[in-house]
């Protein structure tokens, strides 16, 4: 068995990462941590713990619901650090240091340059030599890495779902540099902490933008995909030019992306041969499908998995990516022990979800 720290359980993805573990066959969760109501036991501030049960093979819970919270996690293999940005940084380094591995769901290790960081987060990255040794957690894409690493960076919400729309098309050279996402996502996107933007009475019956001026998923975004166009043989000479706009909805979870870009001059792509692009890039993928229907962000609900759906325009010439996905889940917690499972050499679906929850 491998023993977990969960560092801020009282945070959305803490409570998502809580109720995956309990169902864990390897990972048992010795430490979770939450400074506001540390001395408190876990089954106190989330009651549906105690629905916790014996996974089939476990000798012992994976997670004990009356388990005390904590202001420092104890000594254990591996933690989830659920922190804000800065922080998370901090806690990363001093885990490493006593040889814990670390998967950090924060975006403080998921840039490559530091003053890209910088720019984006407006404070001075408090680790920046560790840049160099964080793994982009996006499995679909550095599978291979993360299995050697002891730092994973996991993706954004936003990131995860734009990337894997389009890394397949740039992948494949067939379409262009300029490219045009447009996200809706859920409420649980900002987090638990209470905001004017987020209440029930302003987010009911209203759409609206947000982060206009530049959301700080963008980087990664262009980071990643610009490395998925070089790996495939297609360099983009001056990179990407990307306009990337979020939306927020009054649901709960949940984020669908619309991508649009243009096919390169003389590409003769039919519906079905995009699509089989896109089928073949991710023919091993356990949790990404190529659907031929527009998904749902409820077929997502409360799973690891992302739905696309890539078509083509006729009168246009213009590819457009539909991608969707859980945020909580795909984008963020479940994202995170898929993983965690990989740095452990455990089977990559070990203890996920295996269909959201509908309606």
């Amino acid at each position: 068995m491998v023993t977990v720290s969960i560092v801020n359980v009282t945070s959305y993805t803490g409570l998502e990462l809580v109720r995956i573990l309990a169902q864990h066959p390897q990972f048992v969760v010795t430490s979770v941590t939450g400074r506001s109501a540390a001395g408190e036991r876990l089954d106190s501030i989330f009651p549906q713990v105690q629905a916790t049960t014996l996974t089939t093979g476990q000798t012992t819970p994976a997670i004990d619901p009356s388990m005390v919270l904590t202001e420092e996690s104890t000594r254990s293999d591996l933690a989830f650090v659920c922190l804000p940005h800065a922080a998370a940084a901090e806690m990363a380094a001093h885990l490493l240091e006593r040889g814990t591995k670390v998967v950090d769901l924060s975006a403080d290790f998921r840039l490559h340059d530091v003053a890209t960081y910088e720019q984006w987060y407006k404070h001075t990255h408090p680790m920046p030599a560790l840049l160099e040794t964080a793994v982009y957690g996006l499995c679909e894409l550095h599978r291979e890495r993360i299995r050697t690493t002891s730092l994973i960076a996991n993706p954004g919400c936003h990131a995860t779902t734009s990337i894997l729309a389009l890394a397949p098309a740039l992948a494949a050279g067939i379409i262009d540099s300029n490219i045009i996402v447009d996200s809706k996502t859920g409420v649980s996107g900002a987090g638990r902490s209470l905001s004017l933007s987020t209440h029930y009475a302003e987010a009911n019956e209203d759409t609206s933008a947000y982060s206009v001026s530049g959301h700080r998923h963008l980087p990664e975004i262009t980071q990643e995909l610009e490395e998925a166009a070089l790996a495939g043989g297609h360099p983009i000479v001056g990179g990407l030019r990307m306009t990337f706009l979020p939306h927020l909805l009054p649901m709960t979870r949940g984020i669908l992306a619309t991508c649009y870009t243009n096919l390169l001059p003389g590409q003769q792509l039919g519906p079905e041969d995009v699509r089989n692009i896109y089928k073949e890039y991710y023919a091993d993928e356990p949790f990404v499908h190529v659907v031929d229907a527009p998904p749902h962000t409820k077929w997502t609900y409360g799973s690891n998995h992302c739905f696309i759906h890539p078509f083509v325009d006729p009168r246009t010439q213009r590819l457009v990516v539909l991608s969707c996905l859980d945020n909580l889940v795909k984008g963020a917690a479940e994202q995170a022990v898929q993983n965690a499972n990989l740095l452990y050499g455990f089977p990559e679906t070990a203890g996920l979800s295996s269909i959201g929850v509908n309606p």
